[in-house]
């Protein structure tokens, strides 16, 4: 077995994507060679519901995969494929953009009675080459079927 050593130490960064969400940045939109094929790392951890209240409205992918783990609270999807669901503590999102599909992420139906509480993250994986125009496909993961 091989060693692996750390080769960088970042702290991740405030951002504000979508329509006005404030988050942390771990990495992303930058120098992804010693990230690759991982792309991006959001926080979207957020105590203040006017800080996540507008979302992800709807906007295209392409040639990647995003996956979304909600740790708290609730995330809407909803997407050009026709699939719809609401996202809770412990579920999983696993969307493949490849060729290309529109999607949006709200604050779920519990956005007011919790508070406004949200709390997940959110994975960009970059597609190899030869699976960048595959046929876009969704896969929701409840937290009860995760082991």
């Amino acid at each position: 077995m091989s060693i692996s050593h750390v080769k960088s130490v970042v702290a991740a960064q405030p951002a504000v994507e979508g329509a006005g969400v404030h988050l942390h940045r771990a990495f992303g939109f930058g120098d992804t060679s010693l990230t690759d094929p991982f792309l991006l790392f959001d926080d979207f951890r957020n105590d203040d519901p006017d800080r996540y209240r507008a979302g992800f409205p709807w906007h295209p992918h392409r040639g990647i995969e995003t996956i979304t783990y909600v740790l708290a609270g609730t995330v809407e999807h909803g997407d050009s494929l026709g699939n719809r669901g609401t996202l809770g503590a412990g579920d999983v999102q696993w969307m493949t953009a490849g060729a290309g599909i529109v999607h949006s992420e709200l604050p779920g139906p519990d956005f007011k009675a919790s508070g406004g509480l949200a709390h997940g993250f959110q994975i960009w994986v970059n597609l190899p080459s030869a699976a960048k125009f595959t046929t876009p496909g969704y896969q929701y993961l409840p937290a009860a079927e995760i082991a």
